[in-house]
């Protein structure tokens, strides 16, 4: 087992609101022990099982594993919906869209919530297609999910706004973001994760929160986005609370993406080798505790 040496972080403001727009805060004292959060998962060890696409799925079951998580990636309902009984954690990953796959995933989830299981649904490409689109909010609505990953432009898509998807990626700047995260939590009682530029994450009260890590060249390796729900979903099989796993998978995931970057590396490739042994050695600076901040806080 690899000793960890990890921040702890924590963010609060007053209640913060404008006229017209989303009220990021009904409550003060939000803390997220980060230190806290990757002992729990290291210790719980907790069988994530993941149905994910054919693309990233090997970065995926690393990723689970990296984080001290076991996975176990069944996608036949036969087995799927048996493996998630005795699982403490579901990654849903709309990458690969068919008829087949999608009652998979919605009849998977059903059992994962029958045994209590938390469920973390990947997006990907709503927005881009009906189909896509029509999946997501198949299982949004059908499921209790406890987290939400997606990019900026899936997030707004679900929200009901305008979202610019390009294939499977987010294009345009999406300056109400905030607001999405806060909508889309709201009405599924998930926390919401919307990754970018600067990360933006939704507690299911709505709390929204800026998590300033990460590094371009996250950007750059298909995969990236993938493997944060997967990170999501290893941290919600361990933690009781929602927005707290959110938090500290995404803080955690942005780090090690920091970390990769000050290594030496030529390229996509290397850097996504940097990645994955980053994760699995990571050893957050000292000064990381005023990197998740209030959303809108001046």
């Amino acid at each position: 087992m690899v000793e960890r040496r990890w921040a702890k972080v924590r963010g609060g403001s007053e209640s913060l609101c404008c006229e017209g727009t989303t009220q990021w805060y009904d409550r003060v004292d939000a803390m997220i022990d980060v230190d806290e959060a990757l002992e729990t998962v290291d210790e719980a060890t907790p069988l994530v099982s993941a149905i994910t696409n054919n693309v990233t799925v090997r970065d995926v079951a690393n990723i689970i594993l990296e984080w001290g998580a076991l996975p176990v990636m069944s996608d036949d309902r036969r087995d799927a919906v048996e493996m998630v009984a005795g699982a403490q954690g579901l990654l849903l990953n709309t990458g690969d869209v068919s008829e087949e796959g999608v009652e998979t995933m919605v009849v998977t989830g059903e059992s994962a919530n029958d045994n209590g299981v938390p469920v973390v649904v990947d997006p990907v490409g709503a927005g881009a297609t009906s189909v896509r689109s029509e999946t997501a909010a198949r299982l949004l609505s059908e499921l209790d999910v406890a987290v939400v990953k997606a990019n900026r432009g899936e997030i707004a898509a679900l929200a009901g706004a305008k979202g610019a998807v390009r294939g499977v990626e987010s294009v345009g700047g999406h300056a109400d973001a905030g607001d999405h995260v806060a909508a889309l939590a709201r009405e599924t009682g998930a926390a919401v994760v919307a990754s970018g530029a600067t990360d933006l994450v939704a507690t299911p009260d709505a709390d929204v929160y800026e998590l300033d890590v990460g590094h371009s060249s996250m950007g750059e390796v298909v995969g990236t986005g993938c493997m944060l729900g997967g990170t999501c979903a290893a941290f919600a099989g361990a933690m009781a609370d929602r927005g707290e796993a959110a938090l500290a998978a995404t803080f955690a995931f942005g780090l090690a993406g920091e970390t990769a970057a000050g290594w030496d590396y030529r390229g996509p490739g290397s850097y996504l080798v940097n990645f994955h042994d980053a994760v699995a050695e990571l050893e957050p600076p000292a000064d990381a505790t005023d990197r998740i901040t209030p959303h809108g806080e001046s």
